[in-house]
């Protein structure tokens, strides 16, 4: 089955048809986006949480910057969705 796929992909980059079109190609890499992005903040939670069990009286802090990366985290995926729904027009 993968060679057949490889066959078309060869065929298709010889002869320049696509695959599959622009707008598929952005909803796949939106898709990808949204899947790291639900990654990196479910990772920098799962660490907060630890660190708020290890050390309580912390806890203030720790929300603080958790706050700050999970919107740094969510601005570069925006970022990426927007190139991506972009690059299909």
């Amino acid at each position: 089955m993968f060679n057949s796929i490889l066959a078309q992909a060869a065929e298709a980059a010889v002869t320049g048809t696509q695959l599959i079109g622009p707008k598929a190609g952005a909803a796949i890499g939106a898709g990808i986006v949204a899947v790291g992005a639900g990654l990196g903040i479910g990772k920098l939670a799962a660490s907060a949480m630890e660190g708020i069990a290890r050390q309580p009286e912390a806890g203030d802090n720790i929300k603080g910057s958790m706050i700050v990366a999970a919107a740094l985290i969510e601005g570069v995926s925006l970022f990426g969705v927007v190139v991506c729904l972009l690059a299909a027009l």
